[in-house]
């Protein structure tokens, strides 16, 4: 059995950071805004939960112990 710890902050990180590539990625679809806007935006937020979603991932699968 894995068994991974993790601390509330790194889990407030993982789910912020899930957030954003959503939010990016609706904005992406989305219709409210101008296709400029909404192109820079939807970019924007899913390049920045891609990137800090890499370190948290790399972290949280180095704390999992097999017991």
């Amino acid at each position: 059995m894995k068994i991974t710890t993790l601390t509330l902050p790194e889990l407030i990180l993982v789910g912020a950071t899930r957030g954003m590539l959503g939010a990016g990625l609706a904005l992406l679809v989305a219709k409210h805004l101008s296709d400029a806007q909404r192109e820079t935006a939807g970019v924007v937020l899913t390049v920045i939960g891609l990137l800090t979603t890499l370190p948290l991932a790399a972290e949280i699968i180095g704390k999992t112990e097999t017991k």
